[in-house]
């Protein structure tokens, strides 16, 4: 390893030092008159130019502020006071419509970027943010948190305004220009905090039928059955907030068993094509959009589509912290030992890399890191699942769609009603 990366002598301190070195990213990519967070940053060198802010990235930072504060990496007060500003800034500044958030902000006004959409999905990750720091910061932060959430017109995003009064999926999202968009959260994905955010909402909630309209297909790789969906983030982003651990849903259905056998299929498809291309091995794998040699790619394994090119998706692979452990940390030790000198750097390990192209991302990505710090203090000890579990409307939405826990003893994905 080149002498410019630090010596760092065990696999639980390398560990630490890269949720610290994210948690980081947060504190120092964020403006601090908005809290708003930048969607992406230089990670080897000291400024860049980027401006643009992630609606979601910024949602993942109102937790990564407290990890920050909790782990004595942040102060403490500093850090409660970052999250008071964003989500004052949210509730009395931001530009929304029926309160839901555009997808790409200006990290210092607020003001849309690139003709984004108003994106539900988007929001509901800064409102999952804004309800974890309700909860673990209480008082003044968990009244704007709930200013922010009561505010959301979930039937609006529903019924496209109500032009489809009998719908039971959301859409995707909405265009000043051109209306509601022609996409709908019809099929599993990283939606599900989204529904049940709907469906608890205290102010305009979703019928608790719309968390079994969308389609749950499934397959196998490698022995491993799953929901047909390829990329590792959409295992990850509901899991950050929701914990889904020993529990099914009046369905019949154990999501964090996908999301499991998700991530062991994922790095088994990458093992089982590590003849073709030198980024893959037991070690190195995970698939996911992220940052590509030719541009952002979305890859993915299957059971689901299977697109790939030999970019590893780095970030996306330590956020499978809590579903493959062991294998994660060997993965994590691997790669610093063999290409830290290249993928290792201010904020941790950069997005993504490609052996057979000879590239390695400049890049770190917030709603990559975002879904890894989560992951880690859910790994470490529960720490964002212990505070969201016990939300009022997070508590609602898991009762309203039938989860229980799960007594039938089954690891099968599902499990029909007369079996449990």
């Amino acid at each position: 390893m080149a002498s410019s990366v630090p010596s760092i002598e065990t696999t639980d301190d390398l560990v630490n030092e890269a949720a610290r070195r994210a948690v980081l990213y947060f504190w120092q990519e964020a403006n601090p008159h908005t809290g708003l967070v930048k969607d992406r940053a230089v990670n080897f060198a000291e400024r860049d130019e980027y401006v643009v802010s992630s609606v979601a990235a910024t949602g993942f930072g109102l937790v990564a502020v407290a990890v920050g504060a909790e782990n004595g990496w942040l102060p403490r007060e500093d850090a409660r006071a970052r999250t008071e500003t964003t989500l004052r800034f949210f509730r009395d500044e931001s530009p929304h419509e029926h309160g839901w958030f555009y997808h790409f902000v200006h990290y210092q006004t607020g003001e849309r970027y690139w003709d984004c959409e108003l994106s539900s999905i988007d929001t509901a990750l800064l409102l999952a943010g804004a309800l974890f720091a309700a909860q673990y910061w209480g008082d003044e932060i968990a009244v704007l948190a709930d200013d922010l959430y009561e505010r959301v017109d979930f039937n609006w995003m529903l019924t496209d305004g109500g032009a489809r009064p009998d719908s039971l999926t959301l859409n995707h999202g909405w265009k000043p220009e051109s209306g509601f968009l022609a996409h709908r959260w019809g099929s599993y994905s990283e939606l599900m905090v989204l529904y049940l955010l709907g469906i608890g909402s205290p102010t305009h909630p979703i019928p608790p039928e719309t968390w079994g309209a969308w389609k749950r297909p499934t397959g196998e790789y490698g022995g491993y059955e799953t929901f047909y969906v390829g990329p590792l983030f959409t295992h990850q982003f509901s899991h950050a907030f929701i914990d889904f651990g020993g529990k099914r849903d009046a369905l019949g259905w154990d999501y964090w068993r996908a999301s499991v056998n998700a991530t062991l299929g994922n790095r088994q498809f990458c093992i089982d094509h590590a003849d073709e291309y030198a980024s893959y091995g037991e070690n190195s794998w995970g698939l996911s959009a992220c940052d590509a040699p030719d541009g952002y790619r979305a890859y993915g394994a299957p059971p689901g589509y299977a697109t790939h090119d030999g970019t590893v998706a780095t970030l996306a692979m330590i956020a499978s912290l809590p579903f493959a452990p062991d294998e994660t940390r060997a993965a994590m030790s691997h790669l610093y030992r063999t290409h830290g000198d290249r993928h290792w750097g201010k904020y941790g390990f950069g997005d993504s890399f490609n052996l057979d192209r000879n590239w390695f991302a400049e890049d770190v990505i917030g709603i990559d890191l975002g879904a890894w710090v989560c992951m880690w203090a859910n790994a470490r000890d529960g720490f964002v699942w212990g505070r969201m579990m016990r939300h009022p409307a997070v508590e609602r939405a898991m009762d309203a769609v039938g989860f229980r826990e799960d007594t039938s003893g089954s690891t099968a994905l599902r499990v029909v009603a007369s079996d449990r």
